[in-house]
C-alpha cells in the first residue's frame, strides 16, 4: 500500500512538472506574467529594455577591432555585467537556457545556409531600424504605449508595415532562390545526455539565485541594485520560452496565417499595463520620460518599418532572438550579431550627423531631434481621462481588426 501511496505522488509530482515545465504556457498567461515583471522594474525606477544592451555589445565590438574611434564610438565603455541593459539581456538569454533545459527543448539548432544570409540581413536592418527609432520592439514600440507616447503607437504602424513588406519580400526568395535552401542533418542529443537537463536546468536556477542574493548583500551599492535586474531578466527570458512569447510574431502572424493569438497577447499585457504604469507616473514613482525616445513621428515611423522588415527575415524581434538563442537557434545567434553590430554603427553615426542627438538649446517640455521629440500624452491633452482614452482605444481598435482577420483572413499575404 505504501509502495502505491508514493507511486502516486512520484506521479502526481511529474504531472506537476510537466504542466509548468514541459507543456507549452498559453501566450495570454506569458503575456500577464511578463508586464508584472515590467511594473516591477518600474515600481525599482527600473525600465525593461533590449537595444542599449545589444548596442553596447556592438560598442565593445567595434572599439575590439578598430573600428570604434573611426565612426565615433565611444572609447570608455561600461561592462557588459554591469551596464542595465545589458546586464538584463544577457540573464534573459539565462532564463530562457534554463527553461529550455528543463522543458527538455534545448537542441543546437542550425538552418540551411540561406538562413544564415537572412539572418545577417535582417540583425542589420533591425540594428538600422532600432538606431532610427529610439528602441526596438521593446524601447521603441512596448515601452512608449505603455509610458502613454505615441511614439511607440507610430512605431507600432510602421512595425505592421514592414512586417507586411518582410513577409512580401520573403515569399518573393523562397520563389525565386534555390542556393543554400537544402536543410543540414539534425543534431541529435544522446538520450543519456539529455536525462541530465533537469538537473542542469536546476542548477542554472541556484547559480542565479546565489548570483543575485551575492550582489544584493554586497557593499557596493550599484551591485546591489543590479541584483534586482539579474532576478528580473531571468524571468522574462524564462517567462517568454515557456510562452513563446514575441513580438515579431505578434505583427507578422496576422498577414501570414491570421492567427491572432500573439496579437492579442500583446494588447493583453498592454491594457493591463497602461493603467498600472497610468498610476506610477501620478505617484511620481517612476519618470515616464525615462523610457520615451525623441523620436516621434518620423524616427518612430521610419525605424519601425525598417526593423519590421528585418525581424521578418531574421526570424524574431530584439527580445524574441535572445530567448531563441538561449533554446539554441544558431541563425538567432547570427542575426543578434549583426543586430548588435549594425545597432552600433548606425547609432554612432546617426549622433555623428547630428540627427539623433537632443537639441540642448530647445527650451520647451520635449526634447527635440531632427527624427521627432519626446511626445507625452498626459502632456500633449488635457489630463489623464483622455490619455488613457486613447491608449484603450487605439487597443480595442487593433483587437478588433486582429479578430476581423481571424475569420475572414482578409490581411492575410499568402
Amino acid at each position: 500500500m505504501s509502495t502505491e501511496g508514493g507511486g502516486g505522488w512520484s506521479a502526481g509530482f511529474g504531472e506537476d512538472y510537466r504542466r509548468l515545465f514541459v507543456e507549452e504556457w498559453s501566450p495570454y498567461v506569458g503575456a500577464i506574467m511578463l508586464v508584472l515583471v515590467i511594473i516591477g522594474l518600474m515600481v525599482n525606477g527600473l525600465i525593461w529594455g533590449v537595444f542599449g544592451g545589444v548596442k553596447l555589445w556592438g560598442d565593445w565590438f567595434n572599439n575590439l577591432i578598430g573600428l570604434g574611434p573611426a565612426i565615433g564610438v565611444p572609447q570608455n565603455l561600461e561592462g557588459p555585467l554591469l551596464h542595465r541593459m545589458s546586464l538584463m539581456n544577457i540573464t534573459l538569454v539565462v532564463g530562457a537556457f534554463c527553461a529550455a533545459l528543463l522543458s527538455g527543448q534545448f537542441l543546437v539548432n542550425r538552418p540551411p545556409k540561406l538562413e544564415f544570409v537572412w539572418a545577417a540581413l535582417g540583425g542589420c536592418l533591425m540594428g538600422i531600424g532600432a538606431a532610427l527609432a529610439g528602441g526596438c520592439t521593446t524601447g521603441g514600440f512596448f515601452n512608449p504605449v505603455l509610458h502613454s507616447s505615441p511614439a511607440g503607437w507610430v512605431m507600432g504602424a510602421g512595425l505592421l508595415a514592414g512586417a507586411a513588406i518582410g513577409l512580401k519580400l520573403l515569399l518573393w526568395t523562397l520563389e525565386n532562390i534555390e542556393w543554400g535552401m537544402a536543410a543540414p542533418p539534425t543534431l541529435h542529443m544522446p538520450e543519456g545526455v539529455k536525462r541530465f537537463y533537469p538537473l542542469a536546468g536546476l542548477a542554472v536556477v541556484v547559480a542565479v539565485l546565489l548570483w543575485a542574493s551575492r550582489w544584493y548583500g554586497s557593499e557596493d551599492e550599484r551591485l546591489a541594485a543590479r541584483a534586482v535586474i539579474v532576478l528580473a531578466g531571468f524571468s522574462i527570458g524564462f517567462i517568454m520560452h515557456r510562452s513563446r512569447l514575441c513580438f515579431a510574431r505578434a505583427f507578422r502572424e496576422p498577414f501570414m496565417t491570421a492567427e491572432g493569438d500573439m496579437t492579442k497577447a500583446v494588447i493583453l499585457a498592454l491594457a493591463i499595463g497602461i493603467p498600472l504604469a497610468a498610476l506610477l507616473f501620478q505617484k511620481k514613482i517612476i519618470d515616464p520620460y525615462v523610457a520615451i525616445p525623441a523620436t516621434f513621428w518620423i524616427g518612430s515611423l521610419l525605424g519601425g518599418v525598417i526593423f519590421g522588415i528585418g525581424m521578418v527575415f531574421a526570424g524574431g524581434c530584439a527580445s524574441g532572438s535572445l530567448w531563441r538563442m538561449g533554446e539554441g537557434h544558431l541563425k538567432l545567434w547570427v542575426a543578434a550579431f549583426f543586430f548588435s553590430w549594425m545597432g552600433s554603427v548606425a547609432s554612432a553615426q546617426l549622433r555623428k550627423f547630428g540627427l539623433t542627438t537632443v537639441d540642448e538649446t530647445n527650451v520647451e517640455l520635449y526634447e527635440v531631434t531632427k527624427v521627432g521629440y519626446q511626445a507625452y500624452f498626459p502632456e500633449m491633452l488635457p489630463g489623464w481621462g483622455w490619455a488613457l482614452l486613447i491608449g484603450g482605444g487605439a487597443l480595442l481598435l487593433w483587437y478588433a481588426l486582429v479578430r476581423y482577420n481571424e475569420s475572414t483572413e482578409k490581411f492575410t499575404l499568402l
